[in-house]
């Protein structure tokens, strides 16, 4: 099918956007030892879209499912290395130079050693941070327990004096627990033990609570507040903590504190009454923590240099790693033959490669030393190809809003070759200022102007949308200033720029701005609207009937285009049926009544006649028989109506009721061995065959054609309507525009002028500013641009795109760098 779509004819000029590249269905046999080479060199070359001919089979059951294993392993060390260089604010180093070729076993091993020396580094210093963290802590617990022990000594050797000066027989409420010890009887005398540690501040009355009521009230604790956050040892984390002292009596005691310390998270660390141990431990415990902070230190920069030495060589382990899982990937698509020392692939291609694969085929060969070679062939095949269409850096943003509808059929004819000039141009119909176009172009042309270092950087959402679409805007912002000319508004100011204004006041009374005092003392203004018009009380009505007008123009034209874009795709099909039974009533329906409007616009203009075009075309419907009287636009004018009327009335059941029966008896015919040419090249005998497989022996459902066709029929005659009314969102978006751009000129910036005050000049300037950039250039474009691509998805495309097809999607390494695993 493909070779008979790609001789077709075709009524439009031969260009690379204007139809799908003709594609092939090609089968290549590749000798094991060279399989892997050919593939990649077929990566390199990105002109084979390969079908997987495996696709009955599972990931695991593949041929090269070891190989895809091994490669994901190695992806994962790149990760690890990748998330830890990001820890470090490491950047890899970007890989400019020419691909070296580096073997993949070198790879693996030189990835695995340099994984397990980072894991054995990170592990080391994970172990060395943890023991600092405890030693902080323990510092803080011999601080604030000493400063706790000190002042208790101190407090009890002061009420020993005291109790020895006064004799005094009984002991005081308030004596220290040091102190009980030595006033009890030595017979009698209870060892008390004691537990310090830390335990996290926000679990630290609860901690308390509980210990209370565990021992019945048989513990003394005390609590201090560490002011600064302290990193806990085991999560890692900083968080604030007490410091406690807990004394208690008996093992029973001191296992029932233990298990509550360890079900609250409290780090405990060992801690001695006497004052001379207790400098000991913070002199050793000082000393350790220097010793352990060179040495975590010396580890962080031994790692810093290991992550650097990974990130110089990273981007290319990466891309290697990357291409090779590619390439396994395609490998597994690939079927075995019965004597398993061939590869067979089949997959689709541009005509137009077929030289470039084979020498990539015989290159692959050779430089494998491979005995036998590879063998190229085309097939025949009934099967839908992908489409392709060849675009450019300028092209593309366009083709991806016509793919955004839906891909282009086979060798269907392409939207987007008018697409490129009738979106923008919509756009700047609606948008028509030329100072705002200015604006837009100057923040395109930075976008153009930087458009390599702007590509390989990482941009926003919204920044990369609008780079990826920068000329679509470059050509918006200069339709828009063709526009703005046209409609003579800068910022909504009118400028007499091509020649002074036609029209002179015919004296001092027509100074308040009207037409009235108006009399014609020049030629015409001779481009776009004349200057006088503004600020005029004839104004709004004078720019709404011409802008009224200029839309339903553009409608009518648009969509005679898309009907001609139609007859163009079935001429290319060798379809008469389509020329003769859809496009032929489809253009007599539209331009017998909207064709017929547009004329009597054009003729309206001409002749400045005051016919009401309203009154003429609702009685064209309602009283065809009556006579137009002062509404007639020239000789012959009922008669012409009603000519148009009687065509527009016959070709309804023209499009309806042939096409159905045609079909029907092609179908018949074809079944009897007759009309086979004929029916292949017809668009319904494609589907049929496309869907139906090898046998093309089933049944034709007339009743589903003539279903389809009566819903295509009342779709069209409806839409004739509904579009030529849609088309009049290009007067109300342009009035719009036109009305904001005027209100805040005058109520803003005039108004601030009036004032004669700096300060309130400046906040008006500043608010008109952020009013026309917030507003008319980033709301106003935004709205114009997504009412554009409505005119052309619905009313334009509808007319004959189909959008039905698939993308060519290649094998090729070219976006390998830039995807994310």
């Amino acid at each position: 099918m493909a070779e008979i779509r790609g001789g077709g004819g075709g009524c439009c000029p031969p260009m690379d956007l204007m139809r799908s590249e003709p594609m092939q269905l090609v089968q290549v046999i590749v000798p094991m030892e060279s399989a892997h080479l050919t593939v990649s060199y077929l990566g390199d070359l990105g002109l084979v879209q390969f079908k997987d001919l495996n696709s009955e089979k599972s990931p695991f059951q593949r041929t090269y499912a070891a190989q895809i294993k091994r490669c994901g392993e190695m992806a994962r060390k790149l990760r690890f290395f990748k998330d830890q260089m990001s820890k470090a604010g490491v950047s890899p180093k970007e890989y400019l130079g020419k691909e070296v070729d580096i073997d993949l076993d070198d790879v693996e091993v030189k990835l695995g050693e340099l994984e397990a020396e980072l894991s054995e580094i990170n592990a080391n210093n994970d172990k060395l941070q943890r023991s600092y963290n405890e030693l902080v802590e323990y510092k803080l617990v011999l601080e604030k327990a000493g400063e706790f022990f000190a002042s208790a000594h101190r407090s009890a050797t002061a009420q020993q004096s005291e109790i020895e000066s006064q004799q005094v027989g009984e002991d005081a409420l308030e004596a220290p627990l040091l102190q009980e010890e030595k006033s009890v009887d030595p017979t009698k005398q209870v060892k008390l033990g004691f537990l310090t540690g830390l335990v996290p501040r926000e679990k630290s009355m609860v901690f308390e609570r509980i210990l209370f009521r565990a021992t019945r009230g048989n513990i003394f604790i005390r609590q201090s507040v560490i002011e600064e956050s302290v990193v806990d040892p085991n999560s890692g984390e900083k968080a604030e903590k007490n410091v406690f002292v807990v004394f208690y009596s008996g093992e029973r005691a001191k296992s029932k504190i233990l298990k509550i310390c360890e079900a609250f998270g409290a780090n405990r660390y060992p801690f001695s009454e006497e004052l001379g141990k207790q400098a000991q431990m913070m002199t050793e415990v000082s000393g350790r923590l220097a010793e352990l902070k060179t040495t975590i230190g010396a580890g962080l920069d031994h790692r810093k240099i290991l992550l650097e030495t990974i990130g110089d060589k990273f981007e290319q382990w990466n891309l290697k790693v990357r291409k090779e899982k590619a390439i396994y990937h395609t490998l597994n698509m690939l079927s075995l033959d019965v004597t398993k020392k061939c590869l067979v692939g089949e997959g689709w291609s541009p005509v137009f490669a077929a030289t470039e694969i084979q020498n990539a085929l015989q290159r692959a060969a050779v430089d494998s030393n491979s005995q036998v070679g590879s063998i190229f062939q085309v097939l025949r095949t009934k099967e839908m190809p992908p489409t392709f269409f060849r675009t450019n850096k300028f092209t593309t943003a366009f083709q991806e809003i016509v793919d955004a509808y839906g891909v282009a059929k086979y060798q269907e004819a392409n939207p987007t070759v008018f697409t490129i000039v009738t979106f923008p141009f919509l756009f700047a119909v609606m948008f028509g200022d030329w100072g705002h176009g200015i604006c837009l172009l100057l923040a395109t042309m930075y976008l153009v102007l930087r458009e390599k270092k702007l590509s390989n950087q990482k941009l926003g959402d919204i920044m990369e949308m609008a780079f990826g679409g920068r000329y679509v805007i470059l050509m918006m912002s200069l339709f828009s200033i063709y526009t703005g000319l046209i409609y003579n508004e800068f910022f909504s100011i009118p400028f007499p720029l091509f020649s002074p204004s036609a029209y002179e006041c015919r004296d001092a009374s027509c100074s308040e701005a009207t037409t009235i005092g108006l009399i014609k003392t020049r030629d015409t203004y001779p481009f776009g609207v004349d200057p006088v018009w503004h600020g005029t009380r004839s104004e709004l009505p004078f720019l709404n009937s011409l802008k009224m007008k200029m839309s339903i123009l553009l409608g009518v034209a648009q969509m005679n285009l898309g009907i001609i874009m139609s007859f163009c795709n079935a001429k290319f099909f060798k379809s008469a049926v389509n020329i003769w039974f859809q496009f032929v009533p489809q253009m007599i329906f539209l331009n017998c009544l909207f064709g017929y409007l547009s004329a009597l616009i054009i003729i309206k203009w001409c002749t400045g006649s005051q016919a009401d075009l309203y009154h003429v075309m609702i009685y064209m419907f309602l009283s065809p028989m009556e006579d137009l009287g002062e509404n007639q636009l020239f000789p012959h004018q009922k008669t012409v109506q009603l000519t148009f009327l009687f065509l527009a009335l016959i070709s309804v059941p023209w499009m309806l009721l042939p096409k159905p029966f045609i079909l029907k008896k092609q179908h018949e015919a074809r079944h009897q061995g007759q009309s086979y040419s004929q029916l292949e090249e017809t668009d319904e005998s494609l589907q049929v065959e496309t869907n139906g497989g090898s046998h093309g022996h089933e049944e034709f459902e007339f009743s589903e054609i003539f279903v389809h066709q009566l819903i295509h029929t009342i779709e069209f005659v409806l839409g004739a309507v509904s579009n030529t009314a849609s088309y009049l969102r290009l007067w109300a978006l342009s009035l719009a525009h036109s009305e904001l751009s005027s209100v805040f000129y005058e109520k803003v910036l005039l108004m601030a002028w009036g004032f004669n005050n700096v300060l309130i000049l400046i906040v008006g300037i500043l608010v008109f500013i952020f009013a026309t950039v917030g507003v008319l250039l980033v709301m106003e474009t935004l709205s114009a641009f997504l009412h554009a691509l409505r005119l052309h998805w619905v009313e334009y495309q509808n007319k004959f795109y189909e959008g039905d097809g698939y993308k060519f999607a290649p094998f090729t390494f070219t976006l390998l760098g830039n995807e994310d695993e």
